[in-house]
């Protein structure tokens, strides 16, 4: 097989010390979903008016729905042939080899680290908003409140988790909803583009044509996450009907949370207004009709978007981390779980993490681009290395082991998946179009990809586990695979 790897032996006792729970069905995946993906409706996504205007940001958000939308076809079929709690790493595993599930693994690691950073610091930014000067405790120790009581909460396992999760997303799409409904009075369409325009640009793409590229970034945190749901697998009662059910309709309703987010706001309190802003939602509110009851719910109620995705995101990194800790990828200690079946490790490590990588990010910054949104472009740039190993399996293991058993089978293929691979590296590229510093985190965010292979490269790879179910499903294929040759 050329993958070069070693496995060593473990006890009887090991995968039973590293066991979930099965309580998810279709309801609990879609709040999963949405949960993940839905603090991108309430802030981020304004950034992108910032790096294209209305219009460089409308075509960016097209482009990035088309993108997941096709993707979350494609994973569909992969989830259902392969219900294990490495989801994405799963997929890559099987279909490119130890190197190409850990480095998918990786980049999915680095990309769920990161973003709840991202939205820790949009949690920071809503609570500043509530006082007229914030004062200097919010941005220090706002994200630090967050990440204890949420990591605290996960520890609780999975049936407490995601019903709770649950009942946030529901409350932060009723606010959704209200306040687009609050919006509606004070549309002026002509608002949409009011940003000047620069050289070369025009009303509609005052950054050119360069700012639909720059845009990208922000239109993908409107979806970003989405593709989580399978690492679910584990803890879904029926993966092969639930898991498609509940990721399409999560990403169904996405899109259209997202239309009316970008249209509306901007639309009301200008494009202009709300480009630098971190709490768009409020931000629209207020320019319209003051500091009333609606800011006042879009503000407080509304930071359920946010911890909704906060929360779904802690969620959703200590179940990669769990199935490559698990597999031996990472180191094994990091999946063990506790006595409610939670990795109590793999939430509590990357949480550390995650917050000093705010403080990091935030101490090197010049300021001339926000803290959060340099967060979001490492988060993007490792989402989208991912997407494009999982689209390239999809295409893998459709042609070399067309035998699989797919209770879901993707519509289209394999043009689908090939949309879904093609836009990514398009999106790839926008940090190029961006600033200094967005191409500056993303340069750093190869380095830490380069570590974590070296580490691979050098250690884990020679201590894999071949029990692990991802391992053990690949290497029984292995073997079919040599005694047809054989035979």
């Amino acid at each position: 097989m050329g993958e070069r790897v070693e496995y060593e032996d473990v006890d009887a006792g090991y995968l039973e010390q590293r066991s979930l729970q099965r309580t998810a069905g279709p309801v609990l995946l879609w709040g999963l979903g949405v949960g993940y993906v839905i603090s991108g409706d309430y802030f981020g996504w304004s950034y992108g008016l910032n790096a294209g205007g209305f219009g460089g940001l409308l075509i960016a958000t097209a482009i990035m729905a088309t993108l997941y939308v096709t993707m979350i076809f494609s994973i569909a079929e992969l989830a259902t042939a392969m219900p294990v709690a490495g989801g994405p790493y799963a997929f890559a595993r099987r279909a490119l080899g130890p190197w190409g599930g850990y480095l998918t693994g990786l980049a999915v690691t680095i990309e769920y680290v990161v973003a709840p950073a991202v939205i820790a610091t949009g949690i920071g930014g809503y609570v500043a908003g509530m006082f007229p000067a914030a004062p200097g405790w919010v941005e220090v120790w706002v994200p630090v409140i967050a990440y204890a009581i949420f990591v605290g909460v996960s520890l609780m396992g999975s049936k407490v988790s995601l019903r709770l999760l649950l009942g946030i997303t529901a409350i932060s799409v009723v606010v959704l909803v209200v306040w687009a409904a609050a919006m509606l009075p004070h549309l002026q369409w002509s608002r949409l583009l009011d940003i000047p325009a620069e050289p070369g640009g025009s009303s509609f793409l005052p950054k050119g044509g360069l700012g639909v590229l720059a845009a990208l970034p922000a239109a993908g945190w409107f979806y970003l996450a989405i593709e989580g749901v399978p690492l679910a697998a584990e803890e879904t009662r029926d993966p092969a009907r639930d898991l498609p059910r509940g990721m399409i309709a999560a990403m169904l309703s996405l899109v259209a949370f997202s239309v009316l987010a970008l249209l509306l706001g901007p639309a009301a309190a200008g494009s202009r207004a709300l480009a630098q802003s971190a709490n768009p939602l409020p931000a629209a509110v207020e320019a319209v009709s003051g500091r009333g009851a609606i800011y006042w719910m879009t503000t407080v109620v509304g930071l359920a978007g946010l911890v909704a995705s906060f929360f779904g995101i802690i969620f959703a990194y200590s179940r990669q981390i769990f199935a490559l800790s698990r597999a031996g990828y990472f180191p094994r200690w990091l999946s063990r779980t506790n006595r409610n079946r939670a990795p109590h490790w793999a939430l509590v490590v990357p949480a550390v993490v995650g917050y000093g990588t705010i403080r990091l990010v935030d101490a090197l910054n010049d300021g001339a681009v926000a803290t959060g949104d340099l967060l979001m472009q490492v988060a993007v740039f490792a989402a989208l290395i991912s997407y494009v190993a999982m689209m390239t399996s999809h295409l893998v293991l459709r042609r070399r082991h067309p035998e699989m058993v797919r209770p879901y089978r993707t519509p289209g293929h394999p043009f689908t998946p090939i949309v879904a691979l093609v836009l990514s590296l398009l999106a790839m590229s926008s940090s190029l179009f961006y600033s200094d510093g967005a191409l500056a985190v993303v340069l750093g965010t190869a380095v830490m990809m380069g570590v974590g292979l070296l580490y691979f490269g050098l250690y884990s790879r020679h201590r894999l586990v071949a029990e692990a179910p991802e391992e053990e499903a690949s290497l029984v294929r292995a073997a079919e695979a040599e005694l047809d040759r054989e035979g």
